[in-house]
């Protein structure tokens, strides 16, 4: 067997890490999601760029939006919630 040493045409290579920062972040938000009261986040989405989440999806109740992002803003290294979270339920239950 013969190894060749890898090109780049002139370009190094991108090394990501294993657990990358957004990764991290995205799934300390969905795990307080998954554990606060109140919301059924089982049809939520949570994307990070940065220290910006993004909250995708449907809640079956209208109050569950505001309270998903209430519990994003609360986890550490998030510092803005972009809430695009909708209700296909009952409102006001």
């Amino acid at each position: 067997m013969v190894f060749k040493h890898q090109h780049f045409h002139e370009t190094p290579p991108e090394v990501e890490a294993e657990f990358p920062p957004s990764a991290t972040l995205e799934g300390a938000v969905s795990d307080a999601l998954a554990s606060a009261g109140g919301i059924d986040a089982s049809d939520v989405t949570v994307t990070a760029h940065g220290a910006t989440v993004t909250l995708a999806g449907t809640v079956l109740q209208e109050r569950e939006i505001a309270r998903a992002g209430e519990v994003a803003r609360g986890v550490a290294g998030v510092t803005d919630v972009r809430n695009e979270i909708s209700a296909k339920g009952l409102a006001g239950f």
